[in-house]
């Protein structure tokens, strides 16, 4: 069987693969584990309106890792060209999938994407500061509502940007609370995105609503802290809180059932790889007559 050089081209490796051999170090720990402890991932049933339940917590370090297992012991061909597949999307698909199998929406007009940390943002203790986290989803939700004057609803541009404003309708934040994960350090990028919690019903409209924030790192592929954001709906004309416009309570009625789209969509293809992975397993080191392909070695001590 011939090595299989063709996986790890330059090309992938500057999107984020490793080379075989540094690749089959970073696995050392996890190819040592033994099969019945790693993660059930098995695609499982569907819940409640035909959406899957979330993924594992480490689904992407986990998929990497039994890959890496499965090239390792020996693939054909067409099963390195079905692995690249699945590596290559993790690559490409991973900010997505994470964001999106909680129902948060992505892209650039949504939020903030793929901003550089700066050195400075770092703190005596080596991570960045927390107190940035906060600047983060500010600029995020900033953007947020942005997108929504600029792309989705320019019929109603001027609103909102009022809501930004103390002129008339405008928001304010009642509460802002975080749950750090872990700490970032520089050189790192993050990606911050919002979403509404619950959709905003009643008659009259709501006078607040809950938006959830996450903030991503692109280096650890994994959210990084969690925001939740209690806004109220301020008349400053009046002094005193208001109901949603309607305007703003039609969109984001829309927005909710965007959210519930792509959570659908991301669930759905995260157990599509995860599926996908688990069938090269069974064709190659997970099965019965399995035999490791130890490539030059054996013929080595055979002469």
């Amino acid at each position: 069987m011939s090595t299989p050089r063709s996986l790890f081209t330059k090309p992938l490796r500057a999107n984020g693969y490793l080379s075989l051999p540094a690749y089959a170090k970073s696995l050392q720990r996890s190819l040592s584990v033994s099969p019945s402890s790693r993660l059930n991932q098995s695609p499982p049933l569907s819940t409640k309106n035909g959406l899957p339940p979330p993924p594992p917590a480490k689904w992407i370090p986990d998929l990497r890792a039994r890959l890496g297992k499965c090239i390792i012991f020996g693939c054909s061909n067409a099963q390195i060209s079905r692995a690249a597949s699945v590596l290559r999307a993790l690559a490409v698909e991973w900010k997505d999938l994470v964001a999106g199998s909680e129902g948060y929406l992505t892209g650039g007009r949504r939020g903030l994407d793929g901003r550089q940390i700066a050195w400075g943002e770092m703190d005596s203790f080596g991570h960045v500061n927390n107190v940035n986290y906060y600047r983060y989803a500010e600029s995020a939700r900033v953007n947020w509502i942005t997108n929504f004057a600029v792309h989705v609803d320019p019929a109603h541009r001027e609103q909102w940007g009022e809501l930004m404003t103390p002129k008339s309708t405008g928001l304010i934040m009642k509460s802002l609370k975080a749950d750090f994960k872990f700490p970032m350090v520089y050189p790192d990028k993050i990606s911050v995105y919002h979403k509404l919690r619950c959709k905003p019903e009643g008659d009259p409209a709501p006078s607040n609503f809950m938006l959830d924030c996450i903030v991503l790192s692109h280096q650890h592929r994994r959210v990084a802290a969690r925001l939740e954001e209690d806004i109220v709906v301020y008349d400053y004309k009046a002094a005193r809180k208001t109901s949603m416009p309607g305007f703003m309570l039609e969109l984001f009625h829309k927005t909710w059932e965007l959210q519930q789209a792509e959570e659908m969509r991301a669930r759905t293809r995260i157990w599509e790889l995860i599926g996908a992975v688990e069938s090269l397993e069974k064709e190659t080191w997970d099965r019965e007559d399995a035999v490791e392909d130890l490539g030059s070695a054996v013929n080595k001590s055979s002469a």
